[in-house]
């Protein structure tokens, strides 16, 4: 079963997705990741990718396709996939369908839901590793990124706030989602399970995967 995890910028989809996708084993595809693993290669794809972001465009939809289906391709068959942050967009989300329907992969979509007071909330509180990019809530007192890293060593990265983390940028991404992306998830009515993000994201995790075991 793969899952497609939507939510509202400050949701903690990305925290969310780690801890589900490490519950029930499953692959995440994160475009930003995808695209920084293509950087590194020299296949056909990576070659087509990098002229694309070298000439300064944005990599277009046709093309962000042909990089899930190589992930997809890449990947364990048995194996489920994670989606975070993709699909955006209605169109998106019509190409992702088709894809998922042509390799007979079974998928549900996930609605981190909270309200847009806590989303800001959330966003201009928070922090965010220099180095490895974790987020930390407000409630965390450390100013060094505690995750451990694939060498078993701790990250130690130096703890900031995003740039974009003010107000009117933070209210930008939010109209995005309201207008883009909530449309695309209408589109899963039929496939889609929501789950109350207003808790802390200890509790919203227990949650999540407690409604989602029945189906995994």
């Amino acid at each position: 079963m793969d899952l497609i995890f939507f939510g509202m910028q400050g949701a903690g989809k990305g925290t969310l997705g780690k801890a589900v996708a490490q519950e029930f084993n499953l692959e995440i595809f994160e475009t930003g990741g995808e695209l920084r693993k293509l950087a590194n290669e020299d296949s056909e794809l990576a070659k087509k990718v990098k002229s694309i972001i070298e000439a300064g465009h944005l990599v277009p939809n046709e093309v962000v396709m042909e990089i899930v289906e190589n992930f997809m391709e890449n990947i364990n068959s048995e194996k489920g996939i994670l989606f975070d942050g993709i699909p955006r967009k209605v169109v998106q989300a019509e190409s992702l369908n088709k894809l998922l329907s042509k390799h007979s992969r079974e998928y549900k979509a996930v609605l981190i839901n909270i309200s847009e007071e806590t989303a800001l909330e959330r966003l201009t509180t928070r922090r965010i590793c220099k180095k490895c990019k974790h987020v930390y809530p407000s409630d965390f007192n450390g100013e060094h990124c505690t995750v451990i890293q694939e060498n078993g060593e701790k990250c130690n990265g130096e703890l900031i706030t995003r740039s974009d983390d003010n107000i009117q940028s933070i209210k930008n991404r939010i109209d995005a989602f309201k207008n883009e992306t909530i449309p695309a998830i209408e589109l899963y009515s039929d496939k889609l399970i929501k789950i109350d993000g207003e808790p802390s994201i200890s509790e919203v995790r227990e949650i999540t995967i407690e409604t989602l075991k029945p189906i995994m």
